[in-house]
C-alpha cells in the first residue's frame, strides 16, 4: 500500500531534518518506508516496536495532509510564542504548519492526516511512540497515553544524539475524530524540537506551544 507512504513525521524525523537544513515534513507514505524495507501487510515480529506508520500501513488506513486550519469539522491550532514566526520554505507543503525560533532551533512543526480505513485506535496508539524509542542513544524522559482533549493520544519526550548534537524531542500524536454526521477521523501530530543544552532556556516557550495546543470537534 505505497499509497500510505507519505505521511506524519515524528518529533525524531523532523529533527534530522533541520539539523542538516529547513524542515521538509515527511507525508504519509514516506514514513511508513522508513519504518521497514519490506512490502509486508502484516507487520513482523522483531523484538522491536512496530512504528504506528507500518501498523496503519498493514490494517489497510490510508491518510491525505489537509491543513490544520483548514478543517470544516476539527479546530487544530497552536500558538506562537514571542520571538517565534511562521517557516515557510519551498519544501514544505503548505498543507504542514510550522513555527520557529532562529534559522534551526527550537522548531515546533503541525501536522493533520484525514484517514480512510477502520482501526483499532487502541491498538494504534501502542505503537505511536516506537520510531522516538529507537532512535539513537534515545533517553526517554515522559511518556503518557493519557486521552488529550477528549481523544486518544500518545506522547513521548526525550532526548538523542544526531550528527553529533544532542536534540531535546516533543512529541504528541492524537486520534481526533471530527463533529457528526461524518465523524471524520483524523491524526493529528505535534512535534517539537530543540537543542538539549538550550532546553532549559526555551522551556518557558515550549511549555506554552504545548499547553496551548488546541483540539476540539468544530
Amino acid at each position: 500500500m505505497r499509497a500510505l507512504a507519505s505521511a506524519f513525521a515524528i518529533a525524531a524525523l523532523t529533527a534530522l531534518v533541520v539539523a542538516c537544513g529547513p524542515p521538509k515534513p515527511p507525508d504519509f507514505q514516506s514514513i511508513l518506508s522508513t519504518s521497514s524495507t519490506t512490502s509486508s501487510a502484516t507487520p513482523t515480529t522483531t523484538g522491536k516496536p512496530v512504528a504506528i506508520s507500518k501498523y496503519l500501513e498493514s490494517v489497510g488506513v490510508a491518510g491525505v495532509p489537509v491543513a490544520p486550519n483548514n478543517l470544516p469539522d476539527l479546530t487544530v491550532s497552536i500558538p506562537t510564542p514571542p520571538g517565534w514566526s511562521p517557516y515557510t520554505n519551498p519544501k514544505i507543503p503548505p498543507t504542514t504548519q510550522v513555527i520557529s525560533k532562529g534559522e534551526k532551533y527550537p522548531t515546533a512543526m503541525l501536522l493533520v492526516f484525514k484517514l480512510t480505513g477502520n482501526f483499532d485506535v487502541a491498538e494504534a496508539i501502542k505503537h505511536a511512540n516506537a520510531d522516538a524509542q529507537q532512535l539513537p542513544g534515545f533517553t526517554q524522559l515522559d511518556a503518557s497515553t493519557a486521552d488529550y482533549n477528549g481523544f486518544p493520544s500518545s506522547m513521548i519526550q526525550g532526548s538523542f544524539d544526531s550528527n553529533g548534537t544532542r536534540l531535546h524531542s516533543f512529541n504528541r500524536i492524537v486520534f481526533a475524530t471530527g463533529s457528526p454526521p461524518a465523524n471524520q477521523r483524523y491524526l493529528v501530530q505535534l512535534s517539537i524540537t530543540g537543542l538539549a543544552k538550550e532546553a532549559v532556556a526555551q522551556s518557558a516557550d515550549i511549555e506554552a506551544i504545548i499547553r496551548g495546543f488546541v483540539i476540539a470537534a468544530k
